[in-house]
């Protein structure tokens, strides 16, 4: 096993296309990590460390940054504009039928379309994001000495930033490995760690010395646990049926389709923190406004969203649903179903069309359920640590680390399928 994954490593860097695409991806990170030490103008560095160490609404904001919010960069609203405009599409897709109709059944084209519209849903998004966000850190003392002028143009620095980040994501996904979108995030979770290492170091405390170690055993649990989960799968046995053809006798193989429990992967967690996010904000806002009555309304989401429990439980809720709408936008039972039929082959004990339709769609649902389970109560066991312990650091870093084996599973098997084209 150790020699087949050197001959693989071998191969990734011995073949000219492959090395070309993984050398275009660490380039492109260099490109990001730049992009995001270019502060806005008008930024205060100390008010600003200060507000972001405090603020869990801003952590979690910075990991969708890549790390660019904590330093209040030209890239500081990251790819959640886009993200946030591919849910709205994607919610679009159930209620609309022509969106639905470009994203399953024009092939490549529909969707090249589908994502075209969401690049242009980004810009008012990223206007709003940034609008409110300028406005909220001016009103801190963060951003100084902003003007009508000096709004203006920081906006629109952020959306340009935002869209930058987005098509680099996008050359990432078109000419390099894996998901762009992912790995973006990725990187700017990665590069953090240096210096949560360092600020852990700065606080040590003896006394926190059982936390630590508690800490460590159930990051190694949980990335056990995520590992497993993602690569468990529910065969399904399929028959193809004997022909004949010219004298010659053909098909009457067993094979079976492999159903993955948690083929949304990483989705529904960057979907639900898209969403926490926006009250949040709306929040933060509306404790700066003038009127005593929205102070009151901000003041109540916020202690509402504080209270560890009923935010445990909301993402919970999130992370549990869109896992199911994920995977009911990008599983189509039909389509299964009917290139079953297609080719002659055909489930035991289960009829050909609907019937084989309804089975597999009853399958997908059960495993679904328990995948979207394990997922959800894997997104909150950090949150409820850090509501018992204090330590808000762990409610940000279970968010990470969820979203960091995600992609890093996604890479190793895109790397894994690309080294195997070559082999063979």
């Amino acid at each position: 096993m150790l020699k087949e994954f050197f001959n693989k490593v071998g191969i990734l860097f011995r073949d000219k296309a492959l090395r070309k695409r993984v050398l275009f991806v660490l380039f492109i990170f260099i490109c990001f990590r730049l992009l995001s030490t270019i502060p806005i103008p008008g930024v205060d560095p100390a008010a600003l460390a200060s507000f972001v160490s405090n603020n869990q609404f801003f952590g979690l904001l910075n990991i969708f940054s890549g790390g660019a919010l904590s330093q209040l960069s030209i890239i500081m609203l990251g790819v959640g504009p886009y993200i946030t405009a591919s849910i709205i599409m994607q919610l679009l897709t159930t209620m609309v039928p022509n969106l639905k109709e470009m994203y399953h059944h024009e092939g490549e084209s529909g969707r090249k379309k589908f994502s075209q519209v969401s690049r242009y849903l980004t810009i008012p998004i990223a206007a709003v994001q940034g609008f409110g966000l300028i406005l909220l850190l001016s009103q801190q003392g963060i951003i100084t000495n902003l003007g009508f002028t000096g709004m203006i143009s920081n906006i629109l620095i952020v959306i340009a930033g935002s869209l930058l980040i987005t098509w680099l994501g996008e050359l990432i996904t078109e000419f390099g490995i894996s998901n762009g979108v992912s790995l973006i995030i990725f990187a700017g979770i990665v590069a953090s760690i240096p210096g949560q290492i360092g600020q852990l170091a700065l606080t040590y405390d003896p006394s926190q010395i059982p936390t630590y170690i508690g800490f460590f055993i159930l990051i190694v649990v949980i990335v056990a646990a995520i590992i497993a989960v993602t690569e468990a799968e529910r065969p399904i046995p399929v028959v193809y049926a004997k022909q004949s053809r010219g004298g010659q006798t053909y098909g009457g193989t067993s094979t079976y389709i492999p159903l993955r429990i948690n083929q949304a992967g990483v989705m529904p967690i960057i979907f639900a923190l898209s969403i926490l996010l926006f009250p949040q904000m709306i929040a933060n806002f509306l404790v700066s406004a003038s009127s005593v009555g929205l102070q009151n309304v901000g003041q109540f989401i916020t202690q509402l969203l504080a209270n560890g429990w009923f935010y445990s439980i909301f993402y919970f809720v999130l992370v549990f649903v869109f896992t199911f709408f994920y995977t009911a936008i990008t599983f189509e039972p039909e389509s299964m179903a009917e290139n079953l039929q297609k080719s002659g082959a055909f489930i035991p004990g289960v009829r050909p069309g609907k019937a084989t339709t309804d089975y597999i769609a009853t399958i997908a649902n059960r495993i679904t359920f328990v995948g979207a389970l394990f997922l959800g109560i894997i997104a909150v066991i950090p949150i409820v640590i850090q509501s018992v312990t204090g330590m808000q650091s762990f409610a940000i870093g279970g968010t990470s680390l969820l979203i960091v084996v995600a992609v890093v599973i996604d890479l190793v098997k895109k790397m894994d399928a690309q080294v195997s084209m070559r082999q063979y």
